[in-house]
């Protein structure tokens, strides 16, 4: 059973900057997409960020595209989330998961319903 531990976020100023970091234990298969949602009170649940894992391809929503940065460390099962400038509606709960659907070593910023994430780390962005 995939476990991902969330870390990092918090509470930060808007145009600040913070990191998420995902640990990753118990995944068996071959390469996969992993990466970021996240959900704000009162909104649905959102793809930010993810990674393929066999070969490194990226995906971002329109959003955060040129702020965050993911990226991953094989040799400690880490994904991480760099996020600059962040902005107020960034405000949300962030969770990694290892479920976004994929196709030809690309990642589609959703997840399908049994889609497994960790506790979530918190960040919160004030103007």
């Amino acid at each position: 059973q995939v476990q991902l531990q969330e870390s990092g976020g918090g509470s930060v100023q808007a145009g600040g900057s913070t990191r998420l970091t995902c640990i990753v234990s118990g995944y068996r298969g071959s390469s996969n997409c992993i990466g970021w949602i996240r959900q704000a009170p009162g909104k649905e649940r959102e793809g930010v960020a993810a990674i393929y894992t066999g070969g490194g391809s990226l995906s971002y929503t329109d959003s955060v595209k040129g702020r965050f940065t993911i990226s991953k460390d094989n040799t400690k099962n880490t994904v991480y989330l760099q996020m600059n400038n962040l902005k107020p509606e960034d405000t949300a709960m962030y969770y990694c998961t290892a479920d976004f659907v994929f196709s030809g070593g690309t990642c589609f910023l959703f997840v399908p319903d049994f889609a497994s994430w960790g506790q979530g780390t918190q960040v919160t962005v004030s103007s």
